[in-house]
């Protein structure tokens, strides 16, 4: 398989993530097998599960695994390596080999997923409100979500011009966007990931409308800048990238003079918080 005839999708089951990536020469999904078996067997550590579930399998003369293909995908910790995908049939398949009561939704899942991708290529517009639908699920209020769709169309737009000046790399984007929130906030995005408590969850979705609001400053005064100079390279793009976060570092500063406080802070959205399980088998010791 081309993986770069693929667009690479993260789909939501009951809160988890499965990765998975839409072939568009053969119009059809490949799921990540370990997301799923994951999901299923409510393993603490899924890629033994299925590292032992793929050994067996192949001692029996199963030809499912031999089905399965290897695709670089985003780990948890940010990096690409190659994880065994299957299509959805195959994907049925494998979740037969499993005894576990959360087989039946999984599979309804998977069913509807197979319908709504072939629904979205005819019509975009189903994809678009899936994803409104699911930030109202989460308790965002319709301004919010009218401002967060606009951004991604935005942040698309600053990347297309970032690709036409000569940035190619995945690595050069974060860079380049590590600048941008490095000028406003004085933090990279991991950072500031980690300050509002964040793990894997989108750090933009995640901010109150002041703080989206600047960043959408940021990001269009950068693209503007981009599309106007013309920097070629990461070196000359790096320089426009600081200048629009400088932007809305400036309007930052003159909020927080009026206000007497800081507009970037370490609430996120929704206000939840994960707990430190090992703080806490620690805490439970002595006390």
């Amino acid at each position: 398989m081309n993986q770069d005839k693929m667009h690479l999708i993260n789909k939501i089951f009951n809160n988890e993530t499965i990765r998975t990536i839409w072939d568009k020469e053969e119009e059809k999904y490949f799921i990540s097998v370990v997301d799923v078996v994951s999901v299923i067997s409510e393993s603490k550590d899924g890629r033994k599960y299925w590292n032992k579930l793929k050994q067996r399998l192949k001692d029996e003369g199963n030809e499912m695994v031999t089905n399965c293909h290897q695709l670089k995908l985003k780990a948890n910790d940010g990096k690409y390596r190659m994880t065994d995908v299957c299509d959805i049939k195959g994907m049925f398949r494998i979740i037969e080999s499993i005894p576990s009561k959360n087989a039946e939704p999984v599979k309804l899942w998977l069913a509807k997923l197979g319908s709504e991708r072939i629904d979205e290529v005819f019509d975009p517009s189903i994809a678009a409100q899936r994803t409104i639908d699911l930030y109202r699920t989460k308790g965002y209020d319709e301004k919010w979500i009218t401002k967060r769709m606009q951004s991604i169309q935005d942040r698309k737009e600053l990347t297309d011009v970032w690709k036409e000046n000569g940035i190619t790399e995945n690595k050069e984007f974060t860079i380049l966007t590590n600048e941008i929130y490095k000028t406003l906030s004085g933090m990279t995005t991991k950072e500031y990931k980690d300050y509002k408590g964040l793990r894997k969850e989108s750090l933009r979705d995640n901010m109150d409308n002041i703080e989206v609001s600047l960043t959408d400053i940021s990001e269009e005064v950068t693209k503007r800048l981009a599309k106007k100079t013309k920097p070629k390279g990461l070196e000359e793009n790096l320089k426009v990238a600081h200048a629009g976060g400088q932007v809305a570092k400036n309007t930052r500063d003159e909020i927080e003079n009026l206000l007497g406080e800081s507009i970037v802070t370490n609430q996120n959205k929704l206000n939840y918080q994960y707990i430190d399980e090992n703080k806490k088998i620690k805490d439970s010791i002595y006390s």
